[in-house]
């Protein structure tokens, strides 16, 4: 079942991104539910999970933002796509990023953008396969105090 992520679903969200680049949970903290607070109640906020058997195996984030260009129409960005590790290759992230495409689609997006630190091949083609290209735009990306 593909759905936007509800507020008791923080925990496997937490431990789905330990696939992703984490290397550990976040401890509990006012920061840590203050920040899940406003992701759960932006409206412009969309977590995508992808459950199986009533556990999270894949998610991603598709944020619309406003715009003023583009005959004011907002774009699509999409970050965090992961799968569970025992879940992959079943088609989960790519149901997630079609629910993203439609979210899009629903705010009248003139585009959608996708960001991956990935260079395996592989992965690479999975984004080509889901319809990105990476010839349209070039990123560029300034790490703040990491």
């Amino acid at each position: 079942m593909i759905r936007e992520a509800g507020k008791n679903d923080l925990k496997e969200i937490l431990e789905l991104y330990l696939f992703l680049h984490e290397i550990s949970i976040p401890e509990e903290s006012e920061q840590l539910r203050k920040t899940w607070d406003n992701i759960i109640g932006d409206e412009n906020h969309h977590l995508i999970v992808c459950e199986v058997d009533g556990k999270v195996v894949a998610s991603c984030v598709c944020v619309i933002i406003p715009n003023l260009t583009r005959n004011v129409r907002p774009y699509a960005f999409v970050e965090n796509v992961v799968t569970h590790g025992d879940y992959r290759k079943k088609g989960y992230a790519t149901a997630c990023l079609n629910y993203a495409k439609q979210i899009a689609e629903d705010n009248n997006c003139y585009k959608m953008m996708l960001l991956t630190g990935s260079k395996e091949e592989s992965i690479l083609n999975f984004y080509r396969n889901a319809g990105y290209n990476s010839t349209d735009k070039t990123a560029f990306i300034q790490w703040i105090d990491m």
